[in-house]
């Protein structure tokens, strides 16, 4: 079937989470993670018909980590098994948001997306209504580059909203490169969410977030949702200039993934009918929830638990 509310594209990881420093004898946790697998259970909580456009190895941690993928409430039939080996990171996880990310991900499964892959899903492309890609993405090969582009002028022409996560990772690729690829795919969006003052920085030049927004829009997409940590959200786009806060939860631990869950949640609204500062809103709230987990999909809320949580409560 092709009629999804949203589709994702990415690589789904292997994720070793590490409880203290990294080093002989630490406490290490399994899991499968990645921000395309973060935003997508965030999207299928919130409401959305969603599916991950990838590929996973074909062996028995590839069958746990697609076991995973379905637990979460998204749909496998976009993932693709193929020879090879899964993507990977080690990670310490903290509150500060200056996490350190160790990948295994040279020649990973999904790192050979191409071009010929988003041919092949060409229908649930055309028939979506929200495509999801990230930075981290389009880093991980030129081939997946290609590949999300390519994914992103289809979704775009058939109407979707093509939501873009510029998610800068230094360990990835360099910020000329990571810039190139969010100047080539900002025509095509509706939505770039860059966060402030990291993403901002590296490829907007600017720490400050009206003028990040700003930048994305003068790039050709027709909006912008500018994380700022714990502080605050700003939108802008077709209705002007909105600045949200980010509610204050008990119990955090962990932020890894928060950015990822307020994308997909947001896509997921946008995709369902919401207007743009309705759907970020519920963004907000779900990825506020989520710092109460470890790990990137730890702690995924209940679209009831984001209404609560959402800035400025339920209209």
């Amino acid at each position: 079937m092709s009629d999804y509310d949203v589709v994702l594209i990415g690589e789904i990881l292997v994720e070793f989470y590490c409880e203290g420093p990294p080093a002989d004898g630490a406490r290490i946790g399994l899991g499968f993670s990645g921000d395309v697998l973060n935003a997508a259970a965030a999207a299928s909580a919130a409401g959305a018909r969603t599916a991950i456009l990838t590929a996973v190895a074909d062996d028995q941690l590839g069958d746990a980590l697609v076991d995973r993928v379905r637990a979460l409430g998204v749909e496998t039939a976009l993932i693709r098994r193929v020879p090879g080996g899964n993507g990977a990171y080690l990670l310490h996880g903290d509150l500060s948001g200056e996490r350190e990310f160790t990948y295994w991900r040279t020649g990973s499964a999904a790192s050979r997306l191409g071009v010929a892959d988003i041919e092949r899903e060409r229908a649930a492309l055309t028939g979506t209504r929200a495509l999801v890609a990230s930075g981290v993405g389009s880093a991980l090969s030129d081939s997946c580059r290609d590949a999300i582009l390519a994914a992103a002028r289809i979704a775009a022409d058939a109407g979707a909203a093509v939501v873009y996560d510029p998610n800068f990772r230094a360990r990835l690729t360099t910020a000329e490169r990571a810039r190139a690829a969010l100047a080539d795919l900002a025509p095509h969006c509706a939505l770039i969410t860059p966060s402030c003052p990291a993403d901002a920085r590296a490829l907007l030049g600017t720490d400050d977030p009206v003028a990040a927004a700003g930048a994305v829009l003068a790039l050709g997409a027709r909006a912008a949702a500018v994380t700022c940590g714990a502080e605050r959200v700003v939108v802008t786009g077709p209705d002007g200039p909105l600045t949200l806060p980010v509610p204050t939860v008990s119990g955090a631990v962990d932020a890894t993934g928060a950015g990822d869950v307020l994308t997909g949640t947001t896509a997921a609204r946008l995709a369902l009918g919401d207007p743009l500062p309705t759907a970020v809103r519920l963004g907000i709230g779900a990825a506020s929830l989520s710092v109460t987990g470890r790990g990137g999909t730890g702690r995924i809320p209940t679209l009831a638990e984001t209404w609560a949580a959402a800035p400025a409560g339920r209209p």
